[in-house]
């Protein structure tokens, strides 16, 4: 009977609920967003819809996310080896939280444009209430957050753009040659299709590409 009465449901409820909102926060609070957003974009400007499927650009969206994370996940996990587990009410494992997201937290601010947070700043001065703004940190992750999404967003379309820019470029080459020879029964895209995943597999597209994100959040 002790051990029944002395067992704390809080601690696991929350920690039930964390773990319902993982995916939700690596989408929005890691690199996963503009990783998977790029590749995603590759894959459409070279004209091959289903290859790689969605899953396997899922999945190296996340094996490149974790890459990237590792050097935060490993600080949150020191941040968590140094607090005291003694004390499991609530009120004190909500005051853990800050401490232990302080690794997260940085990373996110170093990847969110200032225009952007200034952005975020003024529509909370005109969507919450006077006393709320007041009181809220600036760096509080109701803040960081839509901040680091806005930011991951309008960095992912700025890569997507570039990389679209050299197969548009074959699809007009190729379209004007096949219209001044004549052959316009021909598909442009039965032609620029093979050429397109040659010019990526000859400048080691894969490999660079993953390489200029994972270095885009030193």
């Amino acid at each position: 009977m002790t051990g029944a009465e002395s067992f704390e449901p809080y601690p696991l409820i929350l920690l039930l609920a964390g773990l319902s909102v993982l995916p939700f926060l690596l989408v929005v609070t890691t690199s996963f967003l503009k990783i998977s957003m790029v590749l995603l974009i590759v894959r459409n400007a070279m004209g091959i819809q289903q290859v790689p499927p969605n899953m396997a650009l899922h999945g190296i969206a996340l094996a490149l996310t974790i890459f990237i994370m590792a050097p935060t996940i490993q600080e949150i996990s020191n941040k968590v080896d140094e607090v005291s587990l003694e004390d499991k009410s609530v009120s004190a494992i909500l005051e853990n939280v800050g401490p232990v997201a302080e690794p997260l937290r940085n990373f996110m601010t170093k990847q969110i444009h200032p225009d952007v947070k200034t952005m975020m700043l003024e529509t909370a001065k005109g969507v919450w209430p006077a006393e709320m703004y007041e009181k809220t940190d600036k760096d509080n992750f109701l803040l960081l957050i839509p901040s680091f999404v806005i930011s991951e967003l309008q960095t992912g379309l700025k890569i997507g753009f570039l990389i679209y820019v050299p197969f548009i470029v074959i699809d007009l080459l190729v379209s004007n040659i096949l219209l001044a020879l004549g052959m316009q029964m021909v598909s442009p895209m039965t032609i620029s299709l093979p050429l397109k995943i040659l010019l990526f597999v000859l400048v080691d597209g894969w490999a660079k590409l993953l390489h200029s994100l994972a270095l885009s959040y030193v």
